[in-house]
C-alpha cells in the first residue's frame, strides 16, 4: 500500500502548483482561492538508485519502485473548521492521509514580479502555519465533543472498546481545547494500549499527524536559504518535524524538460536533485518507514515498512498470507550484490542470511519469503 501525504496549505501558497511539478501533471493552478475543487490525486514513484542497481545484476522482465500518493486538498481559510471557504468538506480529506504537506508561502511575488494576492494580505510564514493549525485542532475539538456524550454513556457498561474509547476522548479534550495539537500527546506514548490505539486511528484526528513543511520559496534562493525559509526550518525543528525548501516555480518548469535538459537545468541551479527526491525522502524519514527489496526473473520490486518492522510483518505487505504461513526469510544487502554480482555468488560466499520470524527488517534488505499456508 502506497504511502499517502495530504498537500495543504492557505489559497496561493503553491500547494497546485507543486502538485502538478511533483506529479507532472502540467498545467498550473489559477491565481484565486480555492482552484482546487475537489481534491487531485496522484501516483508518484518514490526515486530509489538502488532498484536500478538491483535490475542491472539480477535479470528482470519489469522494475516497479515504491508509491507515493499526493492528495492535493483545496486551500484552507481561517474559519473553515465552522465552514468557511470550502470547509470541513476539505478537512474530511485530511483523515484518510498518513502525514501532512504543509506548503508555506516564503517569497514575496511571483517570479517576473506577479503579484499573487496573499489570503491574509501579508506575508508571514508563521502566521500562516499557526491558522491551518487551528483549523486543524478546532476539527477535532468539534469531532471529540460531539462524540463524548455517547461514548460517556456507552463506557457505563462492560464493553472494553467503550472504555477505552471514553477514555481517550477524555484525554484529548482539554488538549484541544487549549489550543495544542493532539500530536504531542500521541508522540508521547498517552495511549499505549490496544485499544486506545484502535480508537485513536478510527478517530481520525488531523493535528495527530506528522508534518512536513514544504518552504515554497522564491526562483532567487532555490535552496531557500533566505530569512522566510529559515523561520520555517526553526518552526519544524522546535516541533520535531521535517522541512524542506522547494521553489514550485522551478518543479514546474523542470517537468516539462526531457531528462537531459532536466538535468543540465538543476545544474545550472547548483541542485543536486528535484523537489520529488527530496520531498519523498522527508516523508518516508517523518513516517519512520523504509523499503526492502524482492528481485527475481519476473519483476525487481520496492516494498514499503515502518522501521522496525519484522520479517513476517514485511512478508505479509506483499500478500496476508506470506505472513500467516511465515516459514524464513532469505536476505542479503544491496552491497553484497554489488560486490558478488550475482545470489549465487552471495550463497557460495555465505553472505546469504537465514532470518526467522524475530529478525527485525533493515533498509535496503533484499529478501526471498518462504512460507506454507
Amino acid at each position: 500500500m502506497a504511502v499517502e501525504a495530504g498537500i495543504v496549505g492557505l489559497p496561493n501558497v503553491g500547494k497546485s502548483t507543486l502538485f502538478n511539478a511533483l506529479t507532472a501533471a502540467g498545467a498550473l493552478a489559477a491565481n484565486y482561492p480555492f482552484a482546487t475543487i475537489e481534491p487531485n490525486v496522484g501516483i508518484v514513484n518514490v526515486p530509489d538508485p538502488r532498484l536500478g542497481t538491483i535490475s542491472g545484476l539480477i535479470e528482470t522482465k519489469k522494475v516497479i519502485p515504491a508509491a507515493l500518493r499526493l492528495v492535493d486538498i483545496a486551500g484552507i481559510v481561517s474559519g473553515a473548521s465552522e465552514g468557511e471557504g470550502l470547509g470541513n468538506k476539505f478537512l474530511s480529506h485530511i483523515r484518510e492521509v498518513d502525514a501532512i504537506c504543509h506548503v508555506v508561502r516564503c517569497f514575496e511575488n511571483a517570479p517576473g514580479g506577479e503579484d499573487i494576492t496573499h489570503v491574509s494580505g501579508k506575508i508571514d510564514p508563521i502566521d500562516d502555519i499557526e491558522t491551518i493549525e487551528t483549523e486543524l485542532i478546532l476539527a477535532d475539538l468539534q469531532t471529540i465533543e460531539s462524540a463524548l456524550p455517547k461514548a460517556e454513556r456507552a463506557a457505563k457498561g462492560a464493553d472494553a472498546e467503550a472504555k477505552a474509547r471514553y477514555k481517550v476522548l477524555q484525554t484529548l479534550q482539554p488538549v484541544l481545547a487549549e489550543g495544542t495539537a493532539a500530536r504531542g500527546l500521541v508522540e508521547s506514548g498517552a495511549f499505549d494500549s490496544t485499544e486506545q490505539k484502535k480508537v485513536l486511528r478510527s478517530l481520525g484526528m488531523l493535528s495527530a499527524k506528522r508534518v512536513l513543511y514544504i518552504a515554497n520559496v522564491d526562483d532567487a534562493d532555490p535552496k531557500g536559504e533566505g530569512n522566510l525559509a529559515q523561520i520555517v526550518r526553526e518552526r519544524a525543528a522546535a516541533e520535531g518535524m521535517g522541512c524542506v525548501p522547494v521553489c514550485a516555480k522551478i518543479e514546474s518548469e523542470l517537468s516539462e524538460l526531457d531528462e537531459a535538459d532536466h538535468l543540465e537545468m538543476l545544474q545550472d541551479l547548483g541542485l543536486e536533485e528535484p523537489a520529488l527526491h527530496s520531498v519523498a525522502r522527508a516523508i518516508y524519514e517523518l513516517l519512520g518507514q523504509q523499503s526492502f527489496y524482492t528481485a527475481g526473473e519476473k519483476e525487481v520490486r520496492a516494498w514499503t515498512v515502518p522501521v522496525g518492522a519484522t520479517a513476517p510483518q514485511a512478508a505479509g505487505v506483499i500478500h496476508t498470507d506470506f505472513e500467516r504461513g511465515f516459514i524464513r526469510c532469505e536476505t542479503y544487502s544491496v552491497p553484497d550484490l554489488v560486490e558478488l554480482k550475482s545470489e549465487k555468488a552471495i550463497k557460495d560466499a555465505g553472505r546469504m542470511r537465514i532470518e526467522g520470524k524475530e529478525y527485525v527488517m533493515r533498509d535496503g534488505d533484499v529478501c526471498h519469503f518462504l512460507f506454507n499456508v
